[in-house]
């Protein structure tokens, strides 16, 4: 099966998965981080939901994990840009975060789709030894 092919018959479960990492900002917008503690708690956030990528797709057998969650890192991405674009106006007063930056906008984008190509290919290397 083609990349593209895999990509389009996943879809729904590529948004469900970027869908999934909003856990981490909704978790800094409410304040719960706070609690656990900013970089603590980013870190943690992120291996779990790297571990919970990891078992969904060894779980469901996916035929490409390094595209579907390279492609679930683009839209995590694209989640949190829009979410940032809608709730700083209505929490801080003021549109901010990587819509106010072209620089920033890229590398939201390029440090999730890095992010995801690794665990990616971790759960590559796990399916094959199986």
């Amino acid at each position: 099966m083609k990349i593209m092919d895999t990509i389009r018959s996943n879809f729904a479960f590529i948004l469900g998965l970027g869908a999934l990492a909003l856990i981490r900002p909704i978790m800094k917008i409410t304040g719960v981080m706070d609690l656990i503690g900013q970089q603590f708690g980013s870190i943690l956030m992120t291996l779990l939901i790297s571990l919970a990528w990891l078992m969904i797709v060894l779980v469901r057998r996916v035929p490409n994990p390094i595209a579907i969650l390279v492609c679930a890192g683009l839209s995590y991405a694209l989640f949190a840009i829009v979410l940032s674009g809608i709730l700083s106006p209505i929490l801080n007063g003021e549109l901010q975060g990587p819509l106010t930056n072209p620089l920033a906008l890229v590398s939201v984008f390029v440090t999730n789709a890095i992010w995801a190509f690794i665990t990616g290919s971790i759960a590559q290397l796990l399916r094959r030894k199986r």
